[in-house]
């Protein structure tokens, strides 16, 4: 099948989102993260590396992970590949939670695999056609995805660990969430545990013991990402996409691009231009 370099809208009925991954084009990687949804990368094409809760877990074409709610996870994508990421709301498992707001989902191989990933080319080519009761189809076909992951894929066996952990990072993600929204802004740790009731010091664990990550690096990594997508999908200059991005000045931003990607700002951009 053929993939789109677009990313896939859909429509506000379809209860999950779809679309390529943002690190297709190699040379990418995604800094520690995570989510309250549910997310399946497939890759069809290339390969990625994922590293979970401190394991590596490389895929190659043909091969899918299913990243849990509030796991957090990396993604290394020195090299093209073709993966098309589902998004599911931690919601539309709620029948099927073995703990507080909590189900989990294994990473290891199994041998419905490759239904698996059939069902997401399937979902995909339906949906990018767009033909007459194509949202019945892709309804039907994602309602046979759920089917697998509860069936063959969650874990019926959690440690009250695990679910201590999953019920910090949910409190966790309100805060990150709003670090999203406001991450062009002046948002030193002091400021972010003003408006959200802690003490610098406690928020500052909170992140390192709960997420892995302090809270400096994390911010930084938000904005880098942004920046990265500009680089390649706008005409703005370097120094504006660094102060629209947050960082106080092309300098920083350019240190900080280095340092994740290997290169200058404007030797991506370069690249990137020269890619069909």
């Amino acid at each position: 099948m053929e993939f789109s370099h677009e990313l896939i809208m859909p429509n506000e009925d379809l209860p999950f989102k779809m679309f390529i991954f943002e690190g297709k084009d190699g040379n990418y990687f995604r800094d520690k993260h995570w989510h309250r949804s549910i997310e399946i990368f497939a890759v069809f094409e290339g390969s990625l590396t994922f590293y979970i809760n401190q394991e590596m877990y490389p895929l190659k074409a043909g091969e899918f992970m299913l990243v849990n709610s509030n796991e957090i996870h990396s993604v290394d994508s020195p090299d093209r590949n073709m993966t098309v990421v589902v998004q599911i709301p931690l919601k539309t498992f709620e029948d099927y939670f073995t703990g507080e707001q909590f189900i989990r989902f294994t990473h290891d191989s199994k041998r419905q695999d490759e239904r698996v990933m059939n069902v997401i080319s399937d979902i995909y080519e339906a949906y990018t056609e767009k033909g007459c009761g194509y949202d019945l189809k892709v309804q039907s076909l994602f309602y046979e995805l759920l089917y697998l992951m509860v069936t063959k894929y969650r874990e019926t066996e959690v440690s009250q660990e695990m679910v201590k952990q999953n019920r910090k990072l949910s409190r966790l993600s309100m805060i990150t969430s709003y670090v999203k929204e406001h991450y062009t802004d002046e948002l030193s740790l002091e400021r972010l545990a003003e408006i959200f009731g802690y003490s610098p010091a406690y928020l500052s664990r909170m992140f390192q013991k709960y997420a892995g990550i302090n809270y400096k690096s994390y911010l930084q990594g938000i904005r880098v990402d942004h920046a990265y997508q500009e680089l390649a999908n706008t005409q703005r200059t370097i120094s504006e996409i660094a102060l629209e991005n947050g960082f106080p000045n092309s300098k920083a931003f350019t240190k900080a691009f280095s340092k994740k990607y290997g290169m200058l700002p404007s030797d991506y951009r370069k690249r990137t231009k020269k890619c069909p």
